[in-house]
């Protein structure tokens, strides 16, 4: 594979979106990383390229195009907006060195408020078709339903927020999960502390960065939780059903809606997925055989927070996906400066389409 066939590939792609109404844009490969750190996630930040500028200060290489467009869209952008770009990104790969750390990526973005469904099935729709030579499995899902199914949790807001922030990282939402039920023993360390009348009594010289002062605060945000009941073992119980639904689009609707009986705090997530199948059906999707995962998207893009989808390559399942997206309107709020849009796009890797053409 040269790298002249991942650009020809990378134009032809762009092209395409361009023919779809889409107007093409670019990002500088340089970004500032204060603020784009944050709000890409524990993943891409210990995967992003930083480095020290003298006159711009920390800066990295850019590891995605979504968030510098919404940047762009939501300091000067028209409503509504449909954008296209082609590119490098960079991104550190020690757990999976076979990946490339620099590789093309062409993408597509829709900001429309008018109807996110209809917005939702026009990016799957167009990918779609883009990718139906190729044979791909298409997969959807939507962090949506999950998170509304954490918020109406009853237990405290802390809880709820310390879940919140790791739906994006299963094992470890996992174990918060048993820990606030009580499923999971006390660690013995931490029962310990929590039993002492002053746990820095005995704590010899201060090493490192914190002060005593956050040390307290933390010893006591953990007395405060350990002090919370634990969550009802029949909520843990719909959250375990909820992740494990894993069918075609129409069995799952049918199944979410049953366990929105007894979460109710799901249901108009899970209408909205009604509406989205509604809307992809009207587009010429194969709803009936769509696959859908309640659990996809949780190991992407830390900014998505409604549907997702991918496609990925069966033959292949050491590559990362050839296509991904979805729903990020919370990400439009963040940079928005008190604005917000909703917007929903996805992206593709033309370097593995050249790689699947020439049949590796």
């Amino acid at each position: 594979m040269s790298l002249s066939d991942v650009k020809a590939k990378a134009a032809a792609l762009h092209a395409q979106f361009q023919k779809a109404g889409a107007q093409p844009v670019d990002c500088a490969i340089l970004q500032p990383a204060e603020t784009l750190l944050d709000l890409y996630g524990e993943d891409i930040r210990t995967r992003a390229y930083v480095s020290l500028d003298p006159v711009q200060g920390e800066v990295m290489l850019r590891p995605d195009f979504t968030v510098p467009v919404v940047q762009m869209h939501m300091s000067d952008g028209a409503e509504p907006a449909r954008y296209t770009y082609a590119g490098e990104v960079f991104r550190r790969q020690e757990e999976h060195p076979e990946r490339a750390s620099e590789y093309f990526q062409v993408g597509y973005e829709v900001f429309d408020r008018e109807d996110p469904d209809a917005a939702d099935a026009e990016v799957f729709a167009l990918f779609t078709e883009i990718l139906a030579p190729y044979g791909l499995r298409a997969v959807t899902g939507d962090l949506g339903i999950l998170t509304a199914a954490v918020a109406g949790l009853d237990t405290s807001e802390r809880r709820r927020a310390a879940l919140m922030r790791h739906i994006w990282r299963p094992r470890r939402f996992r174990a918060l999960l048993d820990r606030f039920s009580g499923r999971a023993e006390v660690p013995p360390t931490r029962a310990a502390l929590l039993a002492s009348d002053d746990p820095m009594a005995d704590a010899g010289p201060m090493i490192g960065l914190r002060s005593e002062k956050e040390i307290r605060a933390r010893i006591d945000a953990l007395r405060a939780d350990a002090a919370e009941p634990p969550l009802a073992a029949e909520q843990v119980a719909l959250i375990d059903t909820l992740l494990k639904v894993s069918e075609t689009c129409p069995h799952a609707l049918e199944h979410l809606r049953d366990v929105a009986v007894d979460l109710p705090a799901i249901g108009p997530a899970v209408e909205r997925f009604g509406r989205r199948c509604e809307a992809l059906d009207r587009r010429g999707v194969d709803v009936t055989n769509l696959a859908f995962e309640a659990g996809h998207g949780r190991s992407s893009m830390e900014y998505y927070d409604g549907f997702v989808f991918g496609f990925l390559e069966p033959s292949h399942p050491e590559w990362p996906a050839v296509s991904s997206g979805g729903r990020y309107d919370a990400l439009t709020r963040q940079l928005g400066r008190g604005r917000e849009i909703p917007a929903v796009g996805g992206v593709l890797r033309p370097g593995l389409l050249v790689q699947l053409e020439a049949g590796q």
